[in-house]
């Protein structure tokens, strides 16, 4: 994928990110990519060139050979126990979020949208995840347990009868909010670690003027409340000093036409309960809360937005890096944010976006007119 900048001459290679504790590298080829309709003709192009990339990966257990080695910080997550709602294929930042914590020694259990999880459960037994289940150390992420879910509903007094009666819900129980939380205390006792990564908005592609109250409230119960509902029956069997994330994006805080459907209002939502929970949590369990507000990803959920290639494509033109987002870069953050190493770290939105948060103006709007000699100052 090539960038372009206006009229702006860069020979300085890209530097290789080396912020990790172990490491695989790739070398990724960077070709023409294609161009966003609101960004206006550029002057020049990068030649395409080769970068290499090194994926962040967390460790937790160190080989004899590696003892012998340098010694540094570490993310061990050994004997805790990690609930990850919202993870029903291999591609999105839920997976990736388990695979970092399974590296750093932490004990997997996921939630699978009920729907989803025949599909999920079979494509795990039938080997299709392995390649993407390989940790470091070549061993495969296990998961202790697949539990089905719908954060939508709290209690089965709740769940309308069309709902209960649904073939797609056919041959699962006790998939309520409450009743998951009530299960995993069944069966493990406590947790130390709860990931909300989920989100739904049905009317996603309307703009706000055109989008239904239900539909608002649909994506607000779907994507921000479900956190607060998680949270709520999860905290009596999470462990002191346990933590607890949640996924949110720019939209929270920045318009992002065709983003719509009430979605950027349910981010905002999300990142303001961030604050108010770090608060009561922590009071009330000593957990921490934060949440990551990652750039855009080409997962198979993104791509009911319909626009998902532009806004990766906006991304990487326009952000500070000029790189691609790895999901694999946001599970690491996960990592951290969940270990001991972020102990202080509570009530933040921690972004996770190559830097496109911080700007302002797109590069291209730097690019005046050659006949255009008046000097620009900035407004007192």
């Amino acid at each position: 994928m090539a960038a372009t900048i206006p009229c702006i001459s860069y020979s300085r290679k890209m530097p290789t990110s080396t912020a990790t504790v172990s490491g695989l590298e790739t070398k990724v080829k960077l070709g023409n990519s294609s161009s966003i309709s609101s960004v206006q003709p550029l002057c020049q192009s990068f030649k395409p060139a080769t970068l290499k990339i090194r994926h962040v990966v967390i460790r937790a257990i160190a080989s004899e050979s590696e003892k012998s080695g340098p010694s540094g910080l570490s993310i061990d997550l050994r004997g805790k126990r990690a609930f990850i709602a919202g993870v029903a294929d291999d591609n999105g930042y839920g997976w990736a979020i388990a695979k970092a914590l399974a590296a750093a020694g932490a004990e997997i259990l996921v939630g699978t949208w009920v729907p989803a999880l025949n599909i999920f459960e079979n494509s795990l037994r039938r080997g299709k995840f392995d390649e993407s289940r390989t940790l470091p150390d070549g061993s495969l992420m296990e998961i202790s347990k697949v539990y089905p879910l719908d954060a939508v509903y709290d209690t089965l007094e709740e769940v309308p009868e069309d709902v209960k009666t649904n073939k797609r819900y056919a041959g699962s129980s006790n998939w309520t909010v409450k009743e998951v939380a009530e299960s995993v205390k069944n069966d493990f006792g406590t947790i130390d670690i709860l990931v909300h990564s989920l989100a739904n908005g049905p009317e996603v592609t309307k703009p706000l003027l055109e989008t239904s109250r239900k539909g608002y409230l649909t994506a607000i119960s779907a994507s921000s409340y479900s956190y607060v509902s998680l949270l709520k029956h999860f905290l009596p069997i999470m462990n002191p000093g346990g933590a607890s994330i949640s996924l949110t994006y720019i939209a929270s805080e920045r318009t992002i036409p065709g983003y719509g459907g009430g979605m950027s209002s349910a981010k905002a939502a999300l990142e303001s309960d961030t604050r108010v929970l770090a608060f009561e949590a922590g009071r009330a369990g000593k957990i921490r809360v934060n949440t990551i507000s990652a750039g855009p990803l080409g997962s198979r959920a993104a791509k009911a937005i319909g626009f998902i290639e532009k806004m990766i494509n906006y991304s990487y033109t326009n952000g500070p890096m000029q790189k691609e987002l790895a999901a694999d870069e946001v599970g690491a953050t996960a990592a951290f944010l969940v270990s001991p190493l972020a102990s202080a770290v509570t009530g933040s939105v921690v972004y996770v976006d190559n830097g496109l948060n911080t700007m302002a103006w797109h590069p291209t709007a730097l690019h005046f007119p050659c006949r255009r000699t008046e000097s620009f100052s900035s407004p007192a």
